[in-house]
């Protein structure tokens, strides 16, 4: 079978991507593993919202979720043994906290990047879909959660360092981070995993699970007369979210060497929100290309105009709303798809014609 034009412009992509090292400097290289890292979170998110119809403010706090469990293994790891984190002893804190301990472990710390933010994501979802609460409240609620996560993490300084957030750690499993050949071998795991969550998710939307998600989205009423329960298909959509989301944060810590709450809050998921909308949220390319291309377009027009690139991202949203509901990749889809034009009307000269013909 001859492959789809679509699928030889991602398998081009991934190849322009894989060879990134050898043509981009260090902080170009820098900036696209961390923009890459993001882009998993931006799958999760068009699972949930895209494929499901669940529109999540909260995605931040299972990004956080994945980023502080890693985060705590690094900085025990990068503390002498038998002593306390910095921030602990600047605290008064005298002994480690009983929730720390087991992060000593890296096989625990990474096992926790995948099973906190699914657990956690299952959780909320079952709290929420049991009862059959739909629409903006989910969205309220998400948000709800996550403000409250922040707002811990910033009152916890003995526990969770507060605003600093967890810093000053150098190593990952005897591994170096700020070794000079560590930063290529870093982009690459990222990408990596950036190609098997997309075509993991994308494989198993196209199993009768994901069917019955559309259905889901589409009328969810419906569904549930056919003999389907919404609620736990729609609670193994949210996990599946919160997992990537989970993923994603942890390797965004790597990246970038420290996680904070000011990282993942509420701005943090409402920009996330925006790309993957722009993106198309029905599309997991187009969710993760939006979210990759929209990082790095902030990154350039926020440097230029920092005043300016709120102005910007907002722009770009009512655009999407008003213009492009079903983002860029909906449109590029809509025109693949349009009808051929009508043939001219005939007169009943030509009519003749055309039957004796």
């Amino acid at each position: 079978m001859k492959p789809s034009t679509s699928t030889m412009a991602v398998a081009a992509v991934l190849v322009a991507l894989a060879f990134a090292p050898f043509y981009l400097g260090a902080y170009p290289l820098t900036l696209l593993g961390r923009v890459l890292a993001l882009s998993i979170a931006a799958i999760g998110v068009s699972v949930v919202w895209g494929r499901t119809g669940i529109l999540s403010l909260g995605q931040g706090l299972f990004f956080g979720l994945g980023g502080y469990a890693l985060a705590m293994h690094l900085k025990l790891a990068a503390t002498p043994q038998g002593e306390l984190p910095d921030f602990m002893l600047y605290n008064g804190v005298e002994t480690l906290p009983w929730f720390w301990a087991p992060f000593a472990s890296a096989p625990f710390a990474l096992l926790m990047v995948f099973v906190l933010p699914a657990a956690a994501a299952g959780l909320v979802a079952w709290l929420m879909f049991r009862r059959r609460i739909t629409g903006v409240y989910v969205s309220i609620i998400t948000q709800a959660l996550l403000l409250a996560f922040v707002t811990w993490l910033n009152g916890s300084q003995g526990l969770t360092s507060g605003t600093n957030g967890i810093t000053d750690y150098q190593t990952f499993l005897g591994i170096n981070l700020r070794g000079a050949d560590v930063a290529h071998g870093l982009y690459w795991a990222t990408l990596l995993v950036v190609a098997l969550a997309l075509g993991g998710t994308a494989l198993l939307l196209r199993t009768p699970f994901g069917a019955i998600l559309t259905a889901i989205r589409d009328n969810e009423n419906r569904t549930r007369f056919l003999g389907f329960n919404p609620a736990a298909f729609k609670i193994a959509a949210f996990m599946l979210g919160g997992l990537l989301a989970g993923v994603s944060g942890a390797l965004y810590t790597l990246h970038l060497g420290t996680i904070s709450p000011a990282m993942i809050g509420v701005a943090f998921s409402i920009e996330l929100v925006v790309w993957v909308a722009l993106g198309g949220r029905a599309s997991l390319i187009g969710a993760a290309g939006g979210l990759v291309l929209g990082q790095l377009a902030k990154d350039r027009i926020s440097s230029a105009a920092p005043d300016a690139w709120l102005y910007v991202m907002g722009a770009l949203f009512v655009l999407v709303v008003l213009v492009m509901p079903q983002g860029v990749a909906g449109l590029i889809r809509n025109r693949r798809r349009a009808p051929a034009p009508m043939p001219a009307p005939q007169n009943s000269v030509t009519r003749e014609v055309s039957d004796a013909v």
